[in-house]
């Protein structure tokens, strides 16, 4: 039997708590993309009239390349490689040309000079001099300079900035960490999103199915009561019976609707795209191991783990930094040119300059950058400690809910199989004229409950395996087991 023709709708009028507790797990979130980026997506793929035959593979992949959530977590490990790119710049050997002409005005009386200075050296120089009583110049000059020059400045030692860059180095790995943490978070949330769109689909199945089941029931019960067989009560109750199938087929076609909106947003289809699922139970099984073995898995792969380790890196180099800023500093500058006037000698020109400085007292700034990059190394060490615990407690509820789920999935399958039969028994004995058509009735409501707790056993086991497989690390990872394949005993591929 297939997902598809075990499921029910009948999740709006379960008889018992139990029915109903277990069809909300099927409901479609309501978090908006305006709190919670994971729910939406930046590219729109342009709707087709022709429906789009969908599987998980393909879910992801679109979901990997529009999904809100991701798009904001490469940007931010772009923003990280910015900052560390501007910060080890400083370091590296700064070389610019520079070319310039420019023309000067110079009022030489403003400098001292007057026009009879002429004069008064032919006076001290006597008539050899070179200079007559009478010789002036001009006190307005202007000059044509043209010049060219090379400059190159280069840090020779700084300690605290070397331990900058080594910082920012590890922050860059931190965030691309991140980014793959994100990127699991996309397959998890895609994932259930397309889990959930299946079990959807198996209501609105079930749905129809109980609901032919309710008018052939109906017919039947009519074609007796005219023949004087049964009474008009009996037609009374397959009639209800009949009108509340309706309802749930109404309510389980709203929920596939929704189910399937939520999923083309994750992944960036327009929300009116028809979409075809082509998988129903998508995730291979993985099987139970040991909490110290799973334990130590996780630490290895966990993204986000792994993110702390960076960040704690990246503080115990900026505290470096902030011991090291005491140390002095050397910086060579340097450029080498030509200067001249056009139509005369041009002549070359340089400098060489080491500088050497050394903080004499800076004493509030140091113990600030030093008690700030204290802070957030035991920021993240605490970090790092909860998260280990975390873990452990996440991997210890993933084994339960999975064993639960693996358990849950077993009774209701028999008490699917269970309650088929009462229905064939039941319908039997109200064609033979031993029974009316009232047990019959809750015959098909015990069969419609059954058939929503299946489909929910079977929605939560698969969403528990993509929980474990997120709890260790492996979403995301080369050891991704998101493959087609895997499905619950008992249950067969959909033709």
């Amino acid at each position: 039997m297939s997902l598809g023709q075990t499921g029910s709708a009948n999740s709006g009028s379960s008889p018992t708590g139990t029915a109903a507790t277990s069809s909300s797990v099927l409901q479609v979130p309501t978090t908006s993309s305006l709190f919670n980026p994971y729910y939406g997506s930046v590219q729109e793929v342009a709707a087709k009239p022709e429906v789009l035959e969908l599987s998980l593979a393909e879910a992801l992949r679109l979901g990997l390349e529009n999904n809100l959530g991701l798009v904001f977590a490469r940007q931010s490990e772009q923003q990280q490689r910015a900052q560390f790119l501007g910060v080890l710049n400083v370091l590296l050997p700064n070389v610019d040309v520079q070319g310039s002409e420019a023309i000067h005005q110079f009022n030489l009386q403003a400098e001292g000079f007057r026009p009879g200075l002429l004069a008064s050296f032919a006076t001290i120089l006597g008539a050899g001099g070179g200079a007559s009583p009478g010789a002036s110049f001009p006190l307005i000059v202007k000059v044509t300079e043209t010049q060219g020059q090379a400059n190159l400045s280069q840090y020779l030692f700084n300690l605290a900035g070397y331990d900058a860059v080594r910082a920012l180095q590890h922050a860059q790995k931190s965030a691309h960490f991140n980014s793959s943490s994100s990127r699991g978070l996309v397959v998890l949330n895609v994932g259930t999103a397309y889990l959930r769109a299946v079990a959807s689909e198996a209501q609105v199945e079930n749905a129809l199915a109980l609901l032919k089941t309710d008018e052939t029931a109906l017919y039947q019960t009519v074609e007796k009561h005219k023949a004087g067989i049964t009474a008009n009560i009996d037609e009374l109750r397959a009639r209800v019976e009949y009108q509340t199938q309706q309802q749930n087929l109404i309510t389980a076609e709203n929920n596939l609707a929704k189910a399937r909106i939520a999923l083309n947003r994750e992944i960036g289809l327009a929300p009116d795209q028809q979409i075809a699922l082509t998988e129903t139970a998508p995730y291979a099984s993985l099987s139970e191991m040991p909490i110290e073995d799973a334990r130590r898995q996780a630490l290895a792969n966990r993204q986000d783990y792994q993110s702390l380790l960076e960040q704690l890196r990246t503080y115990e180099y900026e505290r470096k930094a902030a011991t090291h800023e005491r140390y002095p500093t050397l910086i060579f500058n340097g450029n080498y040119g030509v200067t001249g006037v056009p139509g005369l000698l041009y002549h070359d020109t340089w400098a060489a300059t080491g500088t050497l400085s050394v903080p004499i007292f800076k004493e509030a700034q140091f113990r600030s950058d030093r008690d700030t990059a204290e802070y957030q190394l035991q920021n993240v060490r605490t970090q790092i400690a909860n998260l280990t615990g975390q873990i452990d407690q996440q991997l210890r509820d993933s084994f339960i809910d999975l064993r639960t789920a693996d358990e849950l999935v077993r009774v209701a399958k028999s008490n699917l199989d269970l309650a088929r039969t009462e229905l064939d028994q039941s319908t039997q004995r109200f064609q033979a004229g031993i029974d009316d058509n009232l047990p019959s009735i809750q015959a098909v409501s015990t069969l419609a409950q059954a058939q929503t707790q299946y489909v929910t056993a079977v929605y939560q086991l698969n969403t528990a395996r993509l929980g474990l497989a997120r709890n260790l690390g492996l979403i995301g990872s080369k050891d991704d087991p998101l493959l087609p394949g895997g499905q619950p005993a008992g249950l067969a591929a959909r033709p």
